[in-house]
């Protein structure tokens, strides 16, 4: 049998992601791919791979259990933290992790956050139109079912392997830049627009996220006329009654509502990352603060395989033990006392 990994359960709307598909938008086609492309990278940097070509499972709120089949595999979870057991072990998220033949890993309920991802190192996918990912709204690829059986190569590695990752998942200040429509709100209204409390509507998939706040909504008569027209993933349009709703991944391609502003690539993450009820607050910045903001993510991600840092492991899960100098000992601010109480309640 060859390697890979049985799906025994999955949350609905789990799908395989990579960094979606470019050069499509003109023919009616948004890029997609994965809400959180950080996450990727950190599954990929996790299990040694190129980044480039990250993939992964991606979890809408929620996880499932595999099984892994015919040889060892090494997985990686990342993005939203989701508690994780292999076996009934508690493992921690934002690392890698061995998971042996016939063992079982199970993913819970999202902890901070939205999308989590599981990453399994050689992970085999068949690309369409020059990506892997599933894309809802175009009926590109299916959603990840129960009993589908995903094929990856043996774990080459015993994994063990962590990074810090700084909080991008509960919301706040998120930077805008003017878009087309802006100038057109009143400067009172842009004022309120950037002194409101928003919270992110239950109301979100991978094409948007509809903004509740209180007060009178955003409009202007001056938008009563707006034909359609190209819109691209982090515009903030307005509707008829004033609210806002962000873009996101799945965005279409055209529409006709105005837009206040539209979200800063950096930054649109965070927005797709933020939980149904998270605060969000928007601050406009002006296009040299964008992109030395985007310059500054795409270093991050180019140094994150400085930060691996080891975890705490299992000595029976350590071939070389002996190898190691075991004097002085190590602590892990990685695990409690509840994640390792095989009582604690799982989802």
């Amino acid at each position: 049998m060859k390697a890979g990994l049985r799906v025994i359960s999955i949350v609905p709307g789990a799908s395989l992601q990579d960094a979606g598909r470019v050069g499509y938008m003109a023919k009616g086609l948004s890029v997609g791919g994965a809400m959180d492309p950080l996450a990727l990278v950190e599954g990929a940097i996790l299990l040694g791979e190129a980044s480039a070509t990250a993939k992964a499972i991606e979890f809408p709120g929620g996880g499932g259990r595999f099984v892994a089949e015919g040889a060892n595999l090494l997985i990686a979870l990342t993005g939203a933290t989701m508690r994780a057991q292999i076996d009934g072990r508690a493992v921690p998220w934002h690392a890698a992790h061995l998971v042996k033949q016939g063992s079982e890993l199970r993913i819970g309920a999202v902890q901070v956050g939205q999308y989590g991802y599981l990453s399994v190192a050689g992970l085999k996918a068949m690309p369409l139109l020059g990506s892997v990912s599933t894309h809802f709204s175009g009926g590109l690829g299916t959603a990840i079912e129960t009993g589908d059986r995903l094929e990856a190569t043996p774990a080459r590695q015993p994994g063990g392997m962590a990074l810090n990752v700084k909080d991008r998942f509960s919301g706040g200040e998120i930077r805008v830049l003017s878009s087309v429509q802006t100038d057109q709100f009143e400067a009172r209204v842009l004022d309120r627009f950037q002194g409101t409390n928003f919270r992110k509507d239950h109301r979100a998939n991978r094409m948007g996220a509809r903004l509740e706040h209180q007060g009178p909504g955003f409009g202007s008569a001056a938008h009563l006329s707006i034909l359609s027209e190209f819109i691209r993933p982090g515009d903030i349009q307005i509707t008829g009654d004033g609210t806002p709703f962000v873009l996101l991944n799945e965005c279409q391609t055209m529409g006709g509502y105005p837009r206040i502003a539209s979200v800063i690539s950096a930054d649109l993450p965070k927005v797709a990352q933020a939980a149904p009820g998270a605060n969000l607050r928007f601050r406009f910045v002006d296009l040299e603060d964008a992109l030395a903001a985007r310059a500054a993510a795409d270093t991050h991600q180019k140094r994150l395989a400085n930060d691996l840092a080891p975890l705490v492991r299992d000595p029976a899960d350590i071939p070389d033990l002996l190898s190691y100098q075991l004097v002085g000992g190590m602590i892990s601010a990685k695990y409690t006392a509840e994640e390792d109480d095989p009582n604690a309640p799982f989802d």
